[in-house]
C-alpha cells in the first residue's frame, strides 16, 4: 500500500496532536484541527490504511488512534521539520552554560542541568574521556623495607601513586632496572597491547622480586582502569513521572531501576571508542534494548574534548517526545559545549579535568 500525501499529512497530524495532548487522535479531530480538506468519512478510511500499514495503533476500540513506533520512526526519517530555537531558550542556554566555569565536572552538571530544564525530560551526560588510555611511564621508588611507591603516568597526564607493600624490595639499583624493563613493556601501549608473555618473562627473570612486580602490574591496570571509568551526571530523572505514560507505578518503578544501572546507561548512549556517533541519533522505543526504558525514546549525541577525547549527551523522555524541539536544543548545547571547551584548551585551563 502506497503512502501518499495525504496520509503523510493525516499521519503528521496524528503524531503532531498525540505529542501535544497524549490522547488518541479521531478524525473528527483531525478535520477539526487540521485543514486538510477532506471529510472525516475519507480521513477514517485512510486511517484504517495507516493502521494496517503499522503506522498508527488503536489502543482502545472506541478510541482514536496513536502513533506506533514504527510511525515515529517515518516521522523522524522523513517528515520531521528543522525548528529554529525561540529567542527565551537561546537566552537560557546562554546563561545556563557559560565560559565561568573552573571544573569539566561543573559544566557536565550544568549541561545535564539546562537540558533537562529547558526540555522537561530527563537527560543523561558522561564526562569526556579518552577512547584508549595508554600507559607513559611507571617509576618505582622505595619507602622502607617492606614497601615501594609505583608512580604511574597516563597519556593523558594523569599520575597515580600505589603503595606497595612486600616482603623483599630491591635497592635503588635493583629498582631502576626493574622501572626500565617494565617501562619496555607497557610504554605507550594500552592495557590490551600489553605484551602478557613479556610480563611474565619479566617476573620469572626476577626471581627475588615476583611478589613486586606482579603488584605494580596490578597497580597500571588499576590506574587505568579508574582512568577509563565513566564518570555520569543526570538530571531530571523525576520529569518523566510527570508525563501520563509513566502513571503507573511498575512503570514508575521501571523508570528508576533504570537510572540505577550506571553500565545499561553509558551502554545505552554507546560505547567510548564510538566516535562515528557524530551526528544527533534518535532511538524509538523498543530499539535502545533497554527493558525497563522500552516506552521511551532517546536522542543522543557525541561532543569532543580535544582531539583524543569525547563524551556523550543523551535526553530521555516518552516516545511522544518533541522530536524536533528536542533535537534542535541538542545542537545548540553540542555547539556551545564545544565552543567553551575550545575556550578552555586555547586558554591552556582544562578546568581541572585530568582524564
Amino acid at each position: 500500500m502506497k503512502l501518499n500525501e495525504r496520509k503523510i499529512k493525516i499521519l503528521e497530524a496524528i503524531i503532531t496532536d498525540y505529542i501535544a495532548t497524549a490522547e488518541p487522535v479521531g478524525s473528527r479531530t483531525i478535520a477539526r484541527k487540521y485543514d486538510l480538506g477532506i471529510s472525516p468519512a475519507t480521513i477514517r478510511n485512510e486511517m484504517s490504511d495507516l493502521e494496517e500499514m503499522g503506522l498508527i495503533e488503536q489502543p482502545h476500540t472506541s478510541a482514536g488512534r496513536i502513533p506506533s513506533e514504527t510511525g515515529y520512526r517515518m516521522y523522524v526519517d522523513n517528515m520531521m521539520h528543522s525548528r529554529e530555537l525561540t529567542s527565551d531558550e537561546v537566552e537560557f542556554l546562554k546563561n545556563a552554560i557559560s565560559l565561568n566555569v573552573n571544573r569539566v565536572e561543573y559544566l557536565m552538571q550544568q549541561t545535564a542541568r539546562a537540558l533537562s530544564m529547558l526540555t522537561s525530560y530527563t537527560t543523561v551526560v558522561t564526562e569526556p574521556k579518552s577512547t584508549k588510555v595508554k600507559i607513559r611511564h611507571i617509576q618505582l621508588v622505595p619507602i622502607d623495607s617492606s614497601a615501594v611507591a609505583a608512580v604511574v603516568v597516563t597519556d593523558s597526564k594523569t599520575i597515580k601513586n600505589h603503595i606497595i607493600k612486600v616482603k623483599s624490595v630491591p635497592d635503588m639499583e635493583g629498582l631502576y632496572n626493574i622501572s626500565n624493563e617494565i617501562n619496555n613493556i607497557i610504554r605507550d601501549y594500552s592495557l590490551e597491547d600489553i605484551d602478557r608473555e613479556a610480563a611474565a618473562n619479566l617476573i620469572n627473570r626476577f626471581t627475588d622480586y615476583k611478589e613486586l612486580i606482579a603488584k605494580v602490574f596490578k597497580a597500571i591496570i588499576s590506574t587505568v582502569q579508574q582512568e577509563e571509568d565513566v564518570h555520569l551526571y543526570t538530571s531530571g530523572v523525576r520529569n518523566l513521572l510527570g508525563f501520563p505514560e509513566f502513571s503507573d507505578i511498575q512503570k514508575a518503578r521501571n523508570i528508576f531501576q533504570a537510572f540505577e544501572e550506571k553500565d545499561m546507561l553509558i551502554t545505552l548512549l554507546g560505547k567510548g571508542d564510538d566516535t562515528s556517533a557524530d551526528k544527533i541519533q534518535i532511538l524509538i522505543g523498543g530499539e535502545n534494548k533497554m527493558e525497563e526504558l522500552k516506552d521511551c525514546s532517546i536522542v543522543k549525541a557525541n561532543y569532543r574534548f580535544g582531539d583524543n577525547s569525547m563524551g556523550k549527551i543523551g535526553i530521555i523522555g516518552p516516545t511522544r517526545m518533541n522530536y524536533s524541539q528536542t533535537v534542535s536544543v541538542l545542537d545548540e548545547i553540542i555547539k556551545k559545549l564545544n565552543s567553551i571547551i575550545d575556550a578552555m584548551l586555547y586558554n591552556g585551563d582544562d578546568g581541572g579535568y585530568d582524564g
